[in-house]
């Protein structure tokens, strides 16, 4: 009798042991980061929100309200590299869309490859495209690290570097849309060949489609109480367009080749969410027995929000059309999956400033635009003046510029003496705050949390000489749409919300970081970090 007692007692140990020891996680992970998005965009537009998009998110998940961005400058290469790798600049090495490799002398964009050769398209320019660039993995990287790479990871986005970077390094696919054939694209480092049911989706011409109704206003004129009026001359006009007023006419490209028009539109965004929901329903995400990642970028924001600016009714309009997206796209995931089966989480990469001529009209002076194109013809023109050589000054990239090394290596010209000059001129120039020596960033005056934000940025390789920084509400290139890239809340502060599985409602004023997302997730998968990490878990959405 003991001896059967025994064997009970110990079959029931060892199906305790066995139900302890299996790890709970989500059947799919979606990251939805919504290019451009301010974090006031999230109650800006509340009352014209419906109860199940946006005000699901916050009322069901876990709003991180106070959440920022640690290093300059705030775009999009950057923004997605750093959500998903926990890690900045001076670490992943995407220290910005564009940048001057120091060994080389070669400009270089964020996820350029030319080892690789477009899939599904004939363009060069458009396909050779990689994560080899970046540094560190992502957490995607070390979900299917954790699984033995029976997870599959997948990431998307009109732009390739939003849906590149995040996806990782061993990433199953990435796909972005091609403005020559107006399909979804990738390159050779994924695939030789896009599956069957791409090419029958691209096969399918959905953006001619969509681009047959103009875009109009959701709802009737009186009820965009948040924005300007419509005709404002500081917007940037369509190329489909004769006027910068409702409706946008978007017929015109259709079968031009050129889709970029498609781009600035919210049909672009219907167009990235189906095609995310048929990598759902094609690849099977969720349906096996490991936990699968899609990298979702919604680009179509950030288009907009470049030409029009946070007070126009185009981003009303684009902001309350993607509420009802959301809110379809949840819906899609409860039937798919099961309401609680899923873990999402929603941000963005970066915010945007208002328009600094709209600002004059409202009385706020200090506003305006200087072109760094114009910028760096004028601190050549004073370099060659004191040092008698030309092109001395080779490239400004968002707020870093960078020395032609090799014509000042040839003239034999101190580069102390020449960042010095440059220095001294970009402190004369009214629209400039500060202007600094990279070298002597630690002798420089200025806030330890900017100081902080731009050693994040620092990396040797990749980083300019001098950088400056404009004076609040001035940007960079012209006076009409806008411009990011500065640590300013407006182009920092970003939404970061928790929704689904394993998440406790509820919120924190707390100021926390963008790279706190990545090894929040990795905490509750219970897989490690990303290897560049330096963000901390946000404990209190934890269930």
């Amino acid at each position: 009798m003991r001896s059967k007692h025994f064997c009970i007692a110990y079959c029931l140990l060892l199906i305790t042991f066995s139900a302890t020891a299996q790890v709970s996680r989500p059947k799919l992970v979606v990251g939805l980061v919504i290019d451009q998005m301010r974090w006031d965009y999230l109650y800006r537009y509340s009352e014209m929100y419906g109860p199940n998009g946006f005000k699901r998110l916050l009322k069901e998940g876990f709003s991180a309200e106070n959440t920022m961005i640690p290093y300059i400058p705030t775009v999009t290469g950057a923004g997605h590299t750093c959500l998903y790798t926990g890690s900045v600049p001076a670490i992943h090495g995407i220290v910005a869309n564009d940048w001057v490799d120091r060994e080389t002398g070669i400009l270089m964009y964020c996820a350029k490859d030319t080892t690789v050769m477009p899939v599904g398209s004939n363009s060069i320019k458009e396909g050779q495209m990689s994560p080899r660039n970046m540094f560190t993995n992502t957490i995607g990287d070390e979900l299917r690290l954790a699984t033995n790479f029976r997870s599959k990871v997948i990431g998307i986005a009109l732009k390739d570097r939003g849906g590149i970077l995040p996806a990782g390094h061993s990433a199953n696919a990435a796909y972005w849309f091609d403005d020559l054939t107006g399909k979804w694209i990738t390159s050779t480092y994924y695939t030789n060949e896009l599956p069957a049911w791409v090419q029958n989706y691209n096969n399918r011409k959905m953006p001619d489609s969509l681009m047959q109704s103009d875009w109009n206003l959701l709802y009737d004129k009186s009820k965009y109480q948040q924005s300007t009026d419509d005709d404002m001359p500081f917007e940037k006009l369509l190329e489909s367009d004769k006027s910068r007023t409702f409706p946008h006419k978007l017929q015109s490209v259709i079968g031009s080749n050129n889709y970029n028009t498609f781009r600035s539109s919210p049909f672009s965004t219907t167009y990235t969410l189906d095609f995310a929901e048929q990598i759902i329903n094609n690849e099977g995400m969720g349906m096996g027995k490991e936990t699968d990642m899609l990298c979702i970028s919604v680009s179509s924001t950030d288009y907009v929000g470049h030409r029009f600016g946070p007070n126009s009714m185009e981003i009303e309009d684009m902001y309350l059309r993607l509420d009802k997206e959301i809110a379809a796209f949840l819906s899609f995931l409860d039937n798919k999956l099961g309401k609680n089966n899923y873990l999402l989480f929603l941000s963005a990469d970066h915010g945007a400033p208002q328009v600094g001529e709209f600002l004059k009209t409202k009385k706020y002076h200090t506003a305006g635009a200087l072109n760094s194109g114009t910028l760096l013809k004028n601190i050549n023109a004073v370099c060659k003046q004191k040092f008698g050589i030309d092109n001395i000054a080779k490239k400004i990239y968002d707020y870093d510029l960078y020395l032609n090394h090799t014509v000042i290596d040839s003239a034999g010209i101190n580069k102390k003496e020449i960042k010095k000059v440059i220095v001294d001129y970009l402190k004369t120039v009214d629209e400039v705050l500060n202007a600094f020596d990279l070298d002597d960033l630690y002798l420089t005056s200025m806030p330890e949390m900017i100081r902080e934000k731009i050693a994040n940025s620092y990396n040797y390789r990749r980083s300019g000489d001098v950088q400056f920084f404009y004076k609040p509400q001035y940007t960079d290139y012209t006076n009409d749409g806008i411009e990011h890239g500065v640590w300013y809340p407006y182009d920092s502060h970003i939404p970061c919300v928790f929704y689904g599985w394993g998440v406790k409602p509820g919120q924190t004023n707390r100021e926390t970081s963008m790279t706190d997302i990545a090894p929040t997730i990795a905490a509750m998968l219970k897989i490690q970090m990303p290897n560049g990490c330096v963000g901390k878990v946000i404990t209190e959405l934890i269930k």
